[in-house]
C-alpha cells in the first residue's frame, strides 16, 4: 500500500469518527424527559408528598405531551398542577421546560411497603416513582371501659369511666350520644365538663365520664347501653350494661284513703290498713309498729307480712285502744309499716270522746240541782 493511500484511508477514518460523534451528541440532545430529584420517599402513614417535576423538551420541535399518573393504588389521592391549575396536557417549546407539580396524599388506613407508580409523558418517557410507607397505618377510634357493668336499684345513678382513643394520624372531633330507652338520662362528661362532642388530636385519648340514670320506676332486669363516638370518617360503640335490680316502694293507707276515726277514752276500734307494693320488686319480711300517745295500746292482725308482690297490696287490721284516763280531744297515732329496703308511715287523727256515763251523770246532777232550788223556794218563798 503506497504512502499516499494509507494517508486517504486515515483522513477517511478520522472523518467518520467525527461524524458519528455528532451523530451521537445529536441523538443525545434531541430528546424529551420528565425529571424528579426524588424518585424514592419514605413517609409515615396519612402524610402528603410534593413532587416538583421538570417536563424537558430537548427537540427541535414544539411538543404537547399528555401526562398520565399510572400504577398508583386506588385509595390514594393525587393531583397534577401547573401552579394553580390542574393539568392533564402540557406544550414545551425546543430547548425549554416547564415545571409541574405532582402532590400525592398517602391515607391513613395503609399498609407498611413500597409502592412504585409512573408518571409518563405518553410515547415519549416514563418517570418511575416509589413510596416507601415506614409502618402500618390506622384509620379507628378506640372506645372502652374497665368496668362496663354495674347493677343497682332504679333510684340510683350508674357512673362509668371510660376513655375515647384517637388512633388516626389526624384530630378528629367526636360527636357523643347514646341509644337508650324512654325515660332514660345519659349525661357525658369529657375531661370533667358536660358536654356532647370532644376534640382530640392525633393519636391520643381523653377520659370521658358517663352517668347514666334511669327513670324510677323501670322494671327490674339488664339493659344495654350503647354509646357511640363518631365523625365523619371514623367511629366507635362501647356497649355498657346496667341491671336493675328493682325498684322498692311502699304505700301504708286505708281502703278508703281515710285517716281519721273517733274513740271513747277506754275504748277500742278497730281499723283497717293497707299496705301496697308500688315497685318493681317483691317485699319481704314487713313488720308493723305504731306510735301512740301514752297509755293507749295498738295490735295488729296479722302482725306481719312474709311476701308482697309488686304492684300487689295486703290488708292488715289494727285495734287501737284510747287510755281509759283521756279527756276529749283530739289525738294522733302513726302507724308504719317496715321492710328490710323501705318504709311507709301514715299519720292517723283520733278523736277521743269521753263515756256516756259521764254525760248522763251530769244530766242527774243537773236535775238534782233544779229540784233542790224548787224545794227551797216552794219551802221558802212565802216567808
Amino acid at each position: 500500500m503506497s504512502a499516499h493511500t494509507r494517508l486517504i484511508r486515515y483522513f477517511l477514518t478520522v472523518f467518520l469518527g467525527l461524524l458519528s460523534v455528532n451523530i451521537c451528541s445529536s441523538a443525545a440532545a434531541d430528546i424529551f424527559e420528565l425529571y424528579t430529584p426524588f424518585r424514592t420517599i419514605t413517609v409515615p402513614p396519612g402524610e402528603s408528598i410534593d413532587y416538583p417535576i421538570e417536563v424537558i423538551n430537548n427537540t427541535q420541535e414544539t411538543k404537547t405531551v399528555f401526562l398520565v399518573v399510572s400504577g398508583i393504588p386506588r385509595t390514594w389521592n393525587y393531583s397534577l398542577k401547573y401552579g394553580s391549575y390542574d393539568i392533564r396536557q402540557i406544550s414545551v417549546l425546543p430547548g425549554e421546560k416547564k415545571s409541574v407539580s405532582l402532590k400525592v396524599d398517602v391515607p391513613l388506613q395503609v399498609n407498611k411497603g413500597h409502592y412504585g407508580f409512573q408518571v409518563t409523558a405518553r410515547d415519549l418517557f416514563t418517570l418511575p416513582l416509589t413510596v416507601t410507607v415506614s409502618e402500618q397505618g390506622t384509620f379507628k377510634t378506640e372506645f372502652t371501659s374497665t368496668q362496663a357493668n354495674m347493677e343497682g336499684v332504679s333510684t340510683s345513678t350508674f357512673s362509668f369511666e371510660t376513655k375515647l382513643r384517637n388512633s388516626t394520624a389526624e384530630r378528629q372531633h367526636y360527636g357523643l350520644s347514646a341509644n337508650v330507652p324512654a325515660g332514660w338520662i345519659v349525661t357525658f362528661r369529657p375531661n370533667f365538663r358536660q358536654a356532647t362532642s370532644v376534640d382530640i388530636d392525633a393519636n391520643s385519648e381523653a377520659n370521658i365520664s358517663i352517668d347514666i340514670d334511669p327513670p324510677d320506676r323501670v322494671q327490674a332486669g339488664t339493659y344495654k347501653i350503647p354509646v357511640r363516638a363518631s365523625t365523619s370518617g371514623t367511629s366507635a360503640t362501647l356497649d355498657l350494661e346496667v341491671v336493675i335490680t328493682g325498684t322498692y316502694g311502699m304505700t301504708l293507707t286505708t281502703p278508703t284513703g281515710l285517716l281519721s276515726t273517733t274513740v271513747t277514752a277506754g275504748d277500742t276500734r278497730n281499723i283497717d290498713l293497707v299496705i301496697n307494693n308500688t315497685g318493681s320488686t317483691q317485699l319481704s319480711n314487713i313488720s308493723l309498729g305504731a306510735t301512740t300517745p301514752l297509755g293507749w295500746e295498738v295490735t295488729f292482725d296479722p302482725e306481719k307480712i312474709d311476701i308482697i308482690a309488686p304492684g300487689k297490696s295486703e290488708q292488715v287490721s289494727a285495734t287501737l285502744k284510747a287510755d281509759k284516763k283521756a279527756i276529749a280531744g283530739d289525738y294522733v297515732t302513726r302507724f308504719n309499716a317496715v321492710a328490710p329496703e323501705t318504709t311507709s308511715e301514715a299519720d292517723f287523727r283520733v278523736t277521743v270522746r269521753t263515756p256516756m256515763i259521764w254525760g248522763w251523770l251530769g244530766i242527774f246532777i243537773i236535775i238534782g240541782a233544779l229540784g233542790i232550788v224548787y224545794y227551797l223556794f216552794r219551802k221558802y218563798g212565802r216567808r
